[in-house]
């Protein structure tokens, strides 16, 4: 579905532009990161409709895409993985943390976890996208830990968001560390290797 999707784009594009290789292998590149998302968000959400907690599905989306953009994290090589870990990270624990009550050792638990992920390993680059400028990852570093003490705010003020808040957190202290990396065989800090 994804190759026709593209293929029949991409010959579109092609018969209508005069774009050089290069820009149309960014295009297609483009193309087919859009496909998957999209097709991801859709299956998520489905499953967030037909066991009835989309509530939760939508809110951890929200808090994690906020924590992802500072901290980035790694991107599986393959479709079919993203789509798994996007399944277990989206539906599986959102749904498992709506049966946990959640006292102040497991908030407090979960934050440090994360704040010290966040301190150690944000952000996190990807071979496609290193991090090469030191001053943006230095912002993207303190932007990223800034967000955890804003969300913890909002947990307190607002603790209807405490699960998928939480989450959140949990999500992406695992996307952003190097163990996460070298068992998905991905290259890590891969800024270094460009300089």
């Amino acid at each position: 579905m994804n190759q026709l999707f593209v293929h029949k784009a991409m010959g579109f594009i092609q018969s209508n532009s005069s774009h050089s290789q290069e820009e149309l292998d960014k295009i297609e590149y483009g193309l087919e990161g859009v496909f998957l998302t999209i097709s991801k968000i859709l299956i998520i959400i489905l499953i967030g409709i037909v066991f009835h907690f989309l509530d939760s599905v939508l809110l951890t989306l929200f808090f994690f895409n906020i924590l992802r953009f500072f901290a980035f994290g790694l991107h599986a090589k393959k479709s079919i993985h993203c789509l798994v870990f996007s399944i277990l990270h989206f539906n599986v624990l959102p749904y498992l943390f709506l049966h946990i009550t959640f006292n102040r050792i497991v908030i407090t638990s979960i934050f440090l976890f994360s704040f010290i992920s966040f301190l150690f390993f944000a952000p996190s680059d990807t071979i496609k996208r290193p991090l090469t400028n030191k001053k943006k990852r230095i912002i993207r570093k303190i932007l990223s830990i800034l967000s955890l003490f804003v969300f913890i705010i909002i947990m307190y003020y607002y603790p209807i968001f405490t699960a998928p808040i939480l989450c959140s957190f949990i999500i992406e202290s695992i996307l952003i560390n190097p163990i996460s990396y070298r068992i998905l065989g991905l290259s890590y800090q891969n800024y270094k290797k460009m300089g």
